[in-house]
């Protein structure tokens, strides 16, 4: 199992996984070397510390600021956490539609909470379209 499968099952509660897309990544870019190419970008999965220093500094924005904007709007990102569909796509026929990046991590199962929390663990994703929208979708892990 990679390290991807695993976190998606929910067995690497303490590690985030980013997706940079193509467009927003510079062709000679480090996380290159230490992520997994996928068609469209590079997907890595990392510790949770590491990771969250990975996204700012590949990304600008601050993972907490960013993360509290997205959960305002819910939209469809890949359960393979490389890619997505922007909910404002269609909206405006003139503009791009791109996810640039994707941030996602593993909340475990927690039935004091209830809902979903209760059914298993939870994974957290959140997604950064070219246009500018952020969004969010949760899901169990391995579902």
């Amino acid at each position: 199992m990679s390290d991807l499968e695993e976190f998606l099952a929910g067995e690497r509660l303490d590690d985030v996984v980013l997706f940079v897309s193509d467009t927003a990544l510079d062709a000679d870019s480090r996380l290159r070397n230490v992520g997994d190419e996928r068609e469209n970008g590079v997907v890595v999965v990392a510790d949770g510390e590491r990771g969250r220093s990975a996204f700012e500094a590949g990304t600008g924005m601050d993972v907490m600021e960013f993360t509290k904007e997205a959960m305002e709007t819910t939209g469809e990102i890949d359960e393979t956490l490389d890619g997505a569909t922007c909910p404002a796509e269609g909206e405006d026929d003139e503009t791009t539609h791109e996810v640039e990046f994707v941030f996602a991590f593993a909340e475990g199962q927690n039935e004091d909470v209830g809902g979903l929390y209760a059914e298993g663990d939870v994974i957290h994703a959140y997604a950064h379209c070219s246009c500018g929208e952020n969004f969010s979708r949760k899901w169990i892990a391995g579902e």
